[in-house]
């Protein structure tokens, strides 16, 4: 398969009316095994996602890196950029814009709607791109967007770098209640990463997010603190997150 990258047009508005802007594919250059959709962090855009994922050593690997709604965030004071849902300042008691969870979820969703049965499909994203994958991690788990409408994606890998869970204190009460949904959040492969030195989304909340989601049954999240790092990636952790994936979804040949 040929190893390209190119652009799915210039965006699209979703029902409830949310505007995202282009997305960009790169494609396996070997055996496509699985696809992912990748997110990139606030006031950010697919493209550097997309040259961020070619730069992996992940053959088999599709990779998918919409571009975020352009509005108005509340922890920048109603200043315009890029970003998967409204957030203001990240606390025990911070409110959720379930609207816009529910918005972006869909959208990746969507994106992955039509891969093909064989290929394993996953998300993951960086700061409020793995907030978002987080999310659409507890959605695939209970079967239901915070809407109430179905989860259409059988997720089979999730990671989160520097990020947090949107909804945690609710989570475990939600997939106590449900035997399938309880069953899915055992079986679903999750990779947090968070730098200590994290000063925009503080390292506790990383930390609180992995605990919330074994708390809640997700027996195969698992946490990987990186001493000193702020809020950025480094080589190690992606290292780390291409081991990880390959042999969460059993690729061929990517080492």
């Amino acid at each position: 398969m040929s190893y390209s990258h190119q652009s799915m047009g210039s965006g699209s508005r979703n029902a409830r009316g949310y505007e995202f802007g282009r997305t960009y594919v790169v494609r396996p250059k070997g055996k496509h095994q699985a696809t992912l959709v990748w997110l990139h962090g606030l006031g950010d855009n697919g493209s550097s996602s997309s040259q961020l994922m070619e730069s992996l050593h992940l053959p088999n690997i599709k990779w998918i890196c919409p571009t975020a709604p352009t509005r108005p965030v509340s922890s920048l004071g109603g200043y315009t950029c890029t970003a998967w849902f409204d957030v203001g300042e990240i606390s025990e008691d911070s409110h959720d814009d379930l609207e816009g969870l529910d918005a972006s979820a869909s959208h990746i969703a969507n994106l992955l709607s039509s891969e093909p049965a064989d290929v394993k499909v996953g998300i993951g994203g960086f700061s409020m791109g793995a907030a978002i994958s987080l999310y659409s991690a507890t959605c695939y788990a209970l079967g239901r967007y915070g809407t109430g409408h179905t989860y259409p994606i059988n997720l089979r890998a999730v990671v989160g770098l520097s990020g947090w869970l949107p909804g945690w204190k609710s989570l475990r009460n939600k997939i106590e209640c449900s035997y399938e949904a309880a069953r899915r959040a055992a079986s679903l492969p999750i990779i947090l990463t968070h730098g200590t030195a994290d000063d925009l989304v503080p390292y506790r909340f990383g930390e609180k997010s992995a605990q919330s989601l074994g708390m809640a049954g997700f027996r195969q999240a698992v946490f990987k603190p990186y001493e000193g790092l702020g809020h950025y990636t480094v080589p190690r952790e992606l290292d780390e997150v291409v081991q990880w994936l390959t042999t969460r979804l059993g690729l061929e040949g990517s080492r």
